[in-house]
């Protein structure tokens, strides 16, 4: 008798389970990418038209919105950052005169 009521429950548990997935509806051409987390993802290379530009909060925006990013950020060179990596965040790295040399996410 306990092997019947562990088999049904086990088939419960996986008919359950089951109701809970899901498929994707989504386009495979959407230009826009979302992260697990329902962000999007960031494309730095759509940000790549500041690079020699001189950073302010104006380009700041602008990048971030070509680039599809949900936040921006401007990096000096001795500026302190955490260590995690974010997917819909947007990096330009600037030199010493806020010249924006580099463009990545993360």
């Amino acid at each position: 008798m306990p092997w019947k009521l562990a088999s049904l429950g086990t088939l419960l548990a996986a008919s359950l389970l089951a109701g809970c997935s899901s498929t994707s509806t989504e386009s495979a051409t959407d230009p826009v990418t979302t992260t697990d987390t329902g962000h999007s993802r960031c494309e730095a290379k759509a940000a790549e038209f500041t690079i020699g530009k001189k950073a302010s909060p104006e380009l700041l925006e602008q990048a971030r919105l070509r680039a599809g990013a949900q936040n921006a950020r401007i990096l000096k060179p001795n500026d302190m950052v955490t260590l995690e990596y974010r997917s819909d965040r947007l990096n330009l790295n600037t030199d010493t005169n806020l010249v924006i040399t580099r463009i990545n996410c993360g």
